[in-house]
């Protein structure tokens, strides 16, 4: 089976388990996935035949995978998944990782592969975050749970255009922390904010995921 010519986003949505192989090859689905498997592979100098062997993997034993198929729950089921499983975690996530950050940052200045601006990005995403939430919750989530589908359109892109800006922040980010590789005599607060940065990674293109690839999609195309 050739997965080659098939994009991203379509894979994540079809091929339970495939969004946690993308996150292992560093594969942006959500914000850039738009991008054919061919392309992005070849992009990050990535084996594809290796990759598609993995996803072959995961199509034979899909019937095995518990993972929940969001692609016909209903909007509302969504929506009450995406508050509590996302938003919730995220104002809970960022404010640790940010105290975190300005620990090691204020421990470990005189080292040069000290994470520098760690602290400060973090506020940054942790900032525009908490405001694109908010609007989701107070603005798009009623307009699509009242069904409201045509109005939903605008703060649809508007929201599809601020993942994006959060996925430049996210790589932002990675480029400060040495793509999460602490170094081999970092502390356990060090390792603890790479770690900690990673499941945040985790959980907002999940997040993103769940919103760019299966919710939007099915609200642009109500009729």
């Amino acid at each position: 089976m050739s997965f080659a010519q098939q994009k991203l986003s379509e894979l994540a949505v079809s091929i339970p388990g495939s969004t946690k192989l993308f996150r292992e090859y560093d594969l942006d689905f959500c914000c850039g996935g738009s991008v054919l498997l061919e392309v992005a592979a070849q992009q990050k100098n990535l084996n594809l035949a290796e990759i598609e062997s993995r996803l072959a993997e995961l199509v034979k034993h899909k019937n095995e995978n518990t993972e929940k198929d969001w692609t016909n729950a209903s909007y509302a089921e969504i929506i009450d998944y995406i508050i509590p499983r996302f938003h919730d975690r995220h104002r809970e996530q960022l404010p640790e990782l940010i105290t975190l950050a300005e620990k090691v940052e204020s421990v470990h200045a005189d080292r040069d592969d000290c994470p520098i601006g760690t602290a400060a990005q973090l506020e940054k995403i942790y900032a525009e975050l908490s405001q694109h939430m908010m609007k989701e919750e107070q603005i798009l989530f009623p307009m699509i749970k009242a069904g409201n589908y045509a109005m939903a359109a605008m703060p649809i892109r508007v929201m599809e255009m601020e993942h994006d800006e959060a996925g430049q922040d996210v790589e932002v980010l990675k480029s400060l922390t040495n793509h999460l590789t602490p170094p081999a005599d970092a502390c356990f607060s060090w390792r603890a904010l790479y770690s900690g940065i990673n499941a945040f990674i985790d959980d907002l293109m999940h997040h993103i995921h769940l919103e760019n690839n299966i919710l939007f999609p099915r609200v642009l195309n109500e009729k």
